[in-house]
């Protein structure tokens, strides 16, 4: 077993827009390259989690439970990106889906789910935050050369999270990568920062990338031979071994090592079996049994 890396950001086919990767293949894949643990970080969804949990436990892989998070923007300048969430524990796994129920519930014109940051704020505990690369907010802010709005991304976060707050980075060969990175490493090593190594993964093989493509124009309405549809992601973005990783980051060791550590943070435990029903009050006095037959009859 190489235990030297651990993906830490991965959409899967539940996250329709730009992912392809199925769960049952992902977990064999990650068995066959002696992974400990992988992560599944869909877009601003859960909805693979149970399927995604018991998958990798049965095949003795450790399930890391996390999200990446659309924040909202508060300037026009700085795009927000968004903010990976991975969940410590099961604690940490309810302040997440608490905090996605509260962004599909607000009221937005767009349709699509963002969390304002003092929601993310309130919901911190017992989850690990990364600020996954270009896409992130803080890499947003470098990559529009505004590096005291990136400090005060950071610094915020570290305070939201203390000691459970990384900036990621990572090389997938596209535009944005080098740059970022260089900033990255800069700003953590000013502000004492860890940094975390991803790949952000979107199809398990790299010859998966033209169904990828495909999936993508799909979600977009547009078609693979359009020249003006934006090329967002490369053929390097699928599940690379943890060789590979090694030899990709072999000067930045540390990035390569806070995903293990990161990885036996994260202990969720869940329980998928049996029914779990919420606790509704009745009214005082009465057995809940009587009083819903009762509200039952008056229904019909």
């Amino acid at each position: 077993m190489n235990p030297g890396f651990v993906h830490l950001n991965l959409h899967s086919e539940f996250s329709l827009g730009d992912g392809i990767s199925r769960i049952g293949p992902l977990i064999e894949r990650a068995k066959a390259l002696d992974m400990p643990a992988v992560a599944v970080t869909d877009h601003a969804n859960l909805f693979c989690m149970v399927r995604f949990y018991r998958a990798a436990v049965a095949g003795g892989v450790k399930p890391i439970v996390g999200v990446d998070l659309p924040l909202e923007g508060e300037s026009d300048d700085v795009p927000a990106g968004v903010l990976t969430l991975l969940a410590m524990n099961r604690s940490g796994y309810r302040e997440l889906s608490r905090l996605l129920t509260r962004c599909y519930m607000a009221e937005r014109g767009a349709g699509l789910p963002a969390a304002a940051r003092a929601w993310v704020e309130e919901c911190a505990g017992g989850i690990i935050a990364v600020s996954p690369g270009p896409g992130g907010d803080v890499g947003q802010a470098l990559l529009h050369g505004r590096a005291g709005e990136a400090e005060r991304r950071a610094e915020a976060w570290a305070c939201a999270f203390p000691g459970r707050f990384y900036l990621g980075i990572q090389r997938t060969g596209r535009a944005d990568d080098a740059p970022c990175l260089d900033s990255t490493v800069d700003l953590a090593l000013s502000m004492e920062l860890p940094v975390v190594a991803g790949n952000d993964v979107r199809f398990i093989e790299r010859g998966d990338f033209e169904a990828h493509e495909a999936r993508v124009c799909i979600h977009e309405g547009r078609i693979l031979a359009d020249p003006r549809r934006p090329r967002l992601y490369s053929e390097e973005q699928y599940l690379k071994s943890p060789r590979e990783m090694a030899a990709l980051f072999e000067d930045l060791p540390e990035a390569l090592e806070n995903t293990v550590e990161i990885a036996r943070r994260c202990s969720l435990e869940v329980t998928l079996d049996g029914s779990h029903l919420p606790e509704f009050p009745a009214p005082e006095g009465r057995g809940l049994d009587e009083w819903l037959a009762e509200r039952s009859r008056e229904g019909l």
